[in-house]
């Protein structure tokens, strides 16, 4: 075991001697560590003696007090001050805090090096350091049940009842558990570690250890998860070694990374599978044998489209879901995101998606309405869009453009733009893509022409074409407004390819 206070104030060779805190000889000590820089507390993992010459100690009340009550949250066992070095006189209130606390504050005698303490440490140390190494083995042996069913709970309760501890990872933003798997933070822990989790100092720090009114808790990262936290909960006293502790969070980090590979796999052939089934390669019983595969039910499921994502919300969309315990099938194509959820999603969803992004849900669907249900969710984002709504269900959403259905939309889509779409797809031309910019750039020949880095007077040309295609007069406001529309609602509908070959 190691050292206590007491224990190291025995040691005659020492010499040392108590200037306050005598109800903390118990404390143990698992390392003792010099350091004479500002905010002195800022260095302990837990269980040290710090040792200063003084330059670390205010020279006011408050700011002694101050520290004497950081280095107990910090979870420091003892402090060790130089005498005759430079601290300032030690102050009333100090003492008394020291003694309320209790932080036992040990009298270093002039000329004890600093070393010497530390040695009487170490060498007390020995046996533990052996119980420590045999910890750690054992720690690391709980990897072996990679890929082995609720791995991720087998290894949290494996570590907990090692460390005798509770612990929980964390979302470091939102407090819900980083894995589907893993145990919510109680509420009463998330308040009483929310003003450290938010602080600037401690979201800095890799290892802190806060005095709560729920007693003693450490947070710390998880390697290689800037977003994860480990918050534990200790169950008895002495509290985990900080070694220990460093590695047990290395063994959840390790354990995170083979997690995140293995759903990136799936979300992967999840890609694949959507695509595919878009594109009409499934017959029923291969979509509804890959949807229950991917935990979906095939009589029951939703199509959702989400527009407005950043690059990387492409790829962090799907993995909170996952998080939230939500079944999904994704795929990217262009500047959407879609997926096949269960019914009802919503809550996981918001809190998946970015808040500026638009959301489409269709109404719910079986395998056989898969695209039609793709439409409904597209017209739901583009209705969304226009609304200034983040999400819209495609059975609740507004009008849109004085249209209510996805049937509407495509009448209308078919009817203008329908000759034009035609066009292009026979002649190769870009009828429609000029369309498009010539309304962005305010009727503007030439603004049109630079921006597609063509000719004015082929600009010309294609306009006129267009009225010709379409029995529009193009000098119309009237028929601009209706071509406008035409292409809001083709632009919020385009789909990824196949879907307009599967529907016929």
């Amino acid at each position: 075991m190691t050292i206590t206070v007491s224990e190291l104030l025995a040691e005659p060779q020492l010499g040392l001697s108590l200037l306050a805190g005598e109800a903390g000889l118990q404390h143990r000590i698992t390392w003792a560590h010099t350091s004479d820089l500002p905010r002195l507390w800022e260095w302990v993992t837990g269980g040290e003696l710090m040792m200063t010459n003084g330059l670390s100690i205010p020279a006011d009340s408050a700011g002694q007090v101050e520290l004497a009550e950081a280095l107990v949250a910090a979870g420091a066992s003892a402090l060790a001050i130089g005498e005759k070095m430079h601290a300032p006189e030690l102050t009333a209130e100090f003492i008394e805090a020291c003694d309320r606390l209790p932080l036992p504050v040990l009298n270093v005698p002039y000329p004890l090096p600093f070393i010497a303490i530390a040695r009487s440490v170490a060498e007390s140390s020995l046996l533990e350091e052996s119980r420590r190494l045999r910890q750690t083995a054992r720690i690391y042996d709980l990897l072996r049940l990679a890929g082995a069913p609720d791995q991720w709970q087998a290894l949290t309760q494996g570590l907990a009842a090692e460390l005798d501890s509770r612990l929980f990872v964390v979302d470091r933003n939102c407090h819900h558990p980083w894995h589907p798997g893993g145990a919510p933070l109680p509420r009463a822990l998330a308040a009483a570690l929310e003003p450290f989790i938010s602080s600037a100092p401690t979201a800095g720090k890799k290892f802190q250890w806060h005095s709560t009114a729920a007693g003693h808790l450490l947070m710390m990262d998880i390697p290689t998860h800037d977003d994860a936290l480990l918050v534990v909960v200790p169950d008895s006293e002495p509290h985990p070694d900080a070694v220990v502790l460093l590695h047990a969070a290395s063994v959840l980090g390790l354990e995170l990374s083979r997690t995140m590979l293995a759903l990136e796999d799936e979300r992967r052939l999840g890609a694949e599978f959507l695509a595919q089934a878009l594109d009409g390669r499934y017959g029923a019983t291969e979509m509804e044998r890959h949807l229950k595969k991917f935990g979906l039910s095939p009589d029951r499921f939703v199509v959702v489209s989400v527009r407005g994502l950043e690059h990387m919300h492409f790829s962090s969309v799907p993995v909170d879901l996952w998080r939230h315990g939500l079944p999904f099938i994704s795929l990217q194509q262009s500047d959407t995101l879609y997926l096949l959820l269960p019914d009802s999603p919503d809550a996981g969803l918001l809190h998946a998606v970015p808040e500026d992004a638009r959301i489409g849900i269709s109404r719910p669907t079986d395998t056989a309405g898969l695209l039609r249900a793709l439409q409904e969710s597209l017209w739901a984002a583009g209705t969304a869009a226009r609304a200034g709504e983040r999400l819209v269900r495609y059975e609740e959403g507004p009008s849109w453009l004085g249209l209510t259905a996805v049937e509407e939309g495509q009448a209308l889509v078919q009817r203008l733009l329908g000759p034009l779409l035609e066009h292009d797809r026979d002649k190769q031309s870009e009828l429609v893509r000029t369309l498009r910019t010539y309304l962005e750039q305010q009727r503007s020949w030439q603004k049109t022409a630079a921006a597609l880095f063509t000719h004015r007077q082929t600009v010309i040309y294609r306009i006129r074409r267009i009225g010709e295609l379409t029995g529009l007069d193009m000098t119309e406001t009237a028929s601009l407004a209706q071509l406008w529309f035409a292409l809001q609602i083709h632009d919020a509908m385009d789909a990824p390819p196949g879907l307009n070959s599967g529907t016929g």
